[in-house]
């Protein structure tokens, strides 16, 4: 592919902006692609990646998985992305959390593709303005207990309580 002046200060945020816009996203999906904007491509990408393995874990009834997650929503030398995304969606349902995060997942994915083709094509991006301004959490963190109860949102049987 030959460079073109489209990929002269290439905003990779475009795709996010576009679905944070959308008005026919659902709420959640408008909400974790607003959240995703201007957080590193490679940090963004993994970080949503790692969530939706620990909750799919958890949905799956895998042991490890009640583990992972609390270490990522505890994790007290990471930034607060992945507890951002993951509050975001919640308690609206295991299944639609599930579903909102691989649509990010794959937003995310396209939005390195794409960065890893304008650096290989020597193009310039726009900056990425990172969007926190610590790098370590604010506030109080999640402790730590693997032993969580899943509540009704993890159950499509909404009495059940695990």
């Amino acid at each position: 592919m030959k460079k073109t002046a489209f990929h002269d200060r290439f905003d990779l945020d475009i795709t996010l902006r576009d679905a944070a816009l959308d008005a026919e996203n659902r709420p959640t999906r408008r909400m974790i692609a607003n959240a995703a904007i201007g957080v590193h491509v490679e940090d963004a990408y993994y970080s949503v990646r790692e969530l939706r393995e620990a909750v799919s874990w958890v949905h799956e009834g895998d042991p490890a998985g009640k583990t992972k997650l609390a270490a990522i929503l505890a994790n007290d030398g990471a930034d607060d992305f992945q507890r951002c995304i993951y509050f975001c969606l919640a308690g609206r349902g295991v299944v639609a959390m599930l579903d909102d995060l691989e649509w990010l997942e794959d937003l995310l994915e396209r939005r390195g593709r794409v960065a890893g083709e304008v650096m290989r094509l020597r193009g310039s991006r726009m900056p990425l303005t990172n969007p926190y301004v610590a790098d370590a959490p604010d506030g109080p963190l999640v402790q730590i207990d693997s032993d969580f109860v899943q509540g009704p949102s993890w159950w499509a049987d909404p009495t059940l309580d695990r």
